[in-house]
């Protein structure tokens, strides 16, 4: 016999998705109505756990989509005095996963502009590095085909994982690799890499012998206003859940040498 009263709701028990071992994210999209609440400006991703991997990179083990936004540094958009750079890494929902601090010498930054060299250390949530950057100071132009851009990524530190290479092309090509050297996939971005007119620049990420494209990453319009007066970018990164975790931090590594490459010197370009 049912002891449930016409008129009155019944409570339906939903299986909810597990979140290994963390809470979950506070993000409830309604179908019928507005948007339930973002997570907080300053949350941070939980860790997730029992992932075989080098420490600090669980948090891209469960993620295929990467926001990089890039701090505006007050000092530099009025005085144009290039600073060290500084990025927030979140994922797609905008809980922070890391934070990113250049560590370069204000005199390679004034004379060698976005071509300087630099250390760049990438921290979680408790101030550990987890990764760390290596450029050394090169060329990007194809006329120097034996001084080319290149960038050694170890984690944890001292730990070398991966390199990004540019190639020698007229166009924006790029080989990532692997500890052992072999490529693993390839990043092809436009004859002419600008942000302008309100659109996106897309690096296109192919497989090894670039037949597939797997992912991009994408230097993304952040109005003409912030476009005109600063420096400060923002890029999504987009890449397969399944792709190795460590082929993850390289393209993360990939998107900074893109960023200092193509689009560091607009400060100095309005200066001049």
């Amino acid at each position: 016999m049912s002891h449930v009263q016409q008129g009155q709701p019944q409570h339906v028990i939903v299986n909810q998705p597990q979140y290994y071992g963390a809470p979950p994210p506070q993000h409830v999209m309604h179908p019928m109505g507005p948007p339930g609440p973002q997570p907080p400006a300053d949350q941070w991703m939980p860790k997730p756990s029992g992932a075989n991997c080098p420490p600090g990179l669980e948090y891209l083990t469960q993620i295929d989509q990467i926001l990089v936004h890039q701090q505006v540094e007050i000092l530099e958009m009025f005085t144009g005095f290039e600073t060290n750079n500084k990025y927030i890494v979140k994922n797609s929902v905008g809980q922070k996963i890391f934070f990113a601090a250049e560590n370069s010498g204000c005199c390679e930054r004034y004379w060698c502009n976005n071509l300087r060299s630099f250390e760049m250390n990438i921290l979680d949530n408790f101030g550990n590095e987890v990764i760390h950057i290596h450029r050394p100071l090169a060329c990007q132009s194809c006329l120097y085909p034996c001084c080319l851009q290149k960038m050694e990524v170890s984690a944890p530190p001292g730990n070398v994982i991966g390199t990004i290479e540019q190639e020698w092309s007229i166009f924006p090509k790029f080989k990532v690799k692997d500890v052992s050297g072999d490529v693993i996939l390839r990043i092809e971005g436009p004859f002419f890499p600008c942000s302008c007119c309100g659109t996106d620049v897309n690096f296109e990420i192919f497989s090894r012998d670039g037949s597939q494209k797997v992912g991009k990453i994408s230097k993304q319009w952040t109005g003409l206003l912030r476009e005109m007066v600063t420096d400060a970018d923002v890029f999504g990164i987009n890449f397969p859940m399944d792709l190795d975790v460590k082929m993850k931090a390289v393209l993360l590594s990939a998107c900074f040498l893109i960023d200092f490459m193509y689009f560091e010197d607009k400060q100095n370009s309005r200066n001049d």
